[in-house]
């Protein structure tokens, strides 16, 4: 079996237009790395090394709370539970630590409905800490559970060694798996990820304003958090809003807590004021054909199962191709509405977007006469 790709140039030449020497210059970051995605369309806006694997430093808070969310949804965990803060959570994590903590006192009580504050809005390591050992035992077991929720929710690289981000060489995630992770959030737990833009927490009498700057800025950032390891630089995941736009971002590699802050605001603002909507393909529209092997008919039409939309730049658009990547050739019988490959569409050199394609109607198996002369295509087709 071959990968066949099908070039769609000619019905997508319109879509986009410009002549390429008034084209403004094309938007940078001054990031390492990363990924900007929008949520309606799915869209990538811009994207560089956004599969490379880096540490996530506090950014691992984000798997953390998500396993909280998931227990407290399935009714595993309340937030009027209370849990100890342990010797190993208030050293490790609290006031002799020195690091971003809610200064919990050791063999005190805290509810969970607190912990969740500290962790999110302090990004207390104390608070995930206690989290961690009392959901799972140990902190151990329950960095487990992160690597193992994180491959079920389609992050392949994502491995975590502790509740914290603390320095760990096996703390490991991609800008790709944070804006996943990110989107996850938003969507599976709205109820818990409000708790992301909350302006300050105060514990133990002790008053501390969100740590993400971007939430104070008040420009439609309502979460997530932000990071720094050494020799990595300062990263940051981040989510806006703007009417019914929203907008996902994951970069890292910046070189100051100032710099990652003007460039979340720049990279932000760009994706929400540069782009426009544009419908390439409407729902059930034929998009290309699939070759049937030992079939009543040799193609079958191939449809995206409803309407494909894709964000492009207004100022500096470039030629928009498309591509459909399917197992040649198909082999018969094929049921209608079968799932056969991708679309792939293309901004330039820039992936934009992948969408599932469909057959669009059921193929059945041909005359005995038919299926050899079928055998005999391929048979020559694999021989050149």
């Amino acid at each position: 079996m071959r990968i066949v790709w099908l070039a769609i140039v000619g019905v997508l030449a319109a879509v986009v237009a410009g002549d390429a020497e008034a084209q403004a210059p094309a938007f940078d970051t001054k990031a390492k790395q990363i990924y900007l995605v929008d949520a309606e369309t799915g869209s990538v806006l811009f994207a560089r090394g956004e599969n490379e694997p880096v540490p996530p430093a506090s950014l691992a808070k984000l798997m953390t709370m998500e396993l909280v969310f998931e227990a407290l949804d399935k009714g595993e965990l309340t937030p009027h539970a209370t849990f100890e803060v342990s010797e190993h959570a208030w050293r490790t994590g609290g006031a002799p630590s020195g690091t971003a903590t809610m200064f919990a006192a050791i063999k005190s009580k805290v509810a969970v409905a607190d912990l969740m504050q500290g962790a999110i809005v302090q990004l207390a390591n104390d608070a995930c800490l206690v989290l961690a050992e009392g959901m799972a035992g140990s902190e151990t077991a329950f960095a487990e559970r992160m690597t193992e929720r994180a491959r079920e929710l389609g992050m392949p690289v994502a491995t975590f060694k502790n509740a914290t981000g603390l320095p760990d060489p096996g703390n490991k995630m991609t800008m790709r798996e944070l804006v996943t992770l990110s989107r996850h959030l938003h969507e599976a737990h709205p109820h818990y990820y409000r708790l992301y833009s909350q302006p300050d927490f105060e514990w133990n009498k002790i008053f501390q304003r969100n740590k993400n700057p971007l939430i104070a800025a008040n420009v439609g950032v309502d979460g997530l958090a932000t990071g720094f390891a050494e020799g990595f630089g300062f990263s940051v995941a981040a989510s806006m809003q703007r009417g019914e736009r929203r907008v996902y971002l994951a970069m890292g590699g910046l070189e100051s807590d100032k710099e990652r802050t003007e460039e979340s605001r720049r990279v932000l603002e760009w994706a929400m004021t540069n782009f426009e909507k544009r419908r390439i393909f409407a729902g059930g529209e034929t998009i290309g054909e699939a070759s049937v092997y030992g079939g009543a008919a040799s193609h079958v039409a191939l449809v995206a199962g409803g309407p494909v939309d894709v964000l492009l730049p207004v100022n500096n658009p470039e030629r928009l191709t498309a591509r459909i990547v399917y197992r040649w050739p198909l082999s018969a019988p094929v049921a209608a509405g079968q799932e056969v490959g991708v679309v792939k569409l293309w901004n330039g050199e820039e992936l934009v977007k992948e969408v599932p394609v469909r057959t669009a109607d059921a193929v059945e198996p041909g005359t005995l006469t038919s299926r050899a002369l079928d055998a005999l295509q391929e048979l020559l087709f694999f021989w050149l």
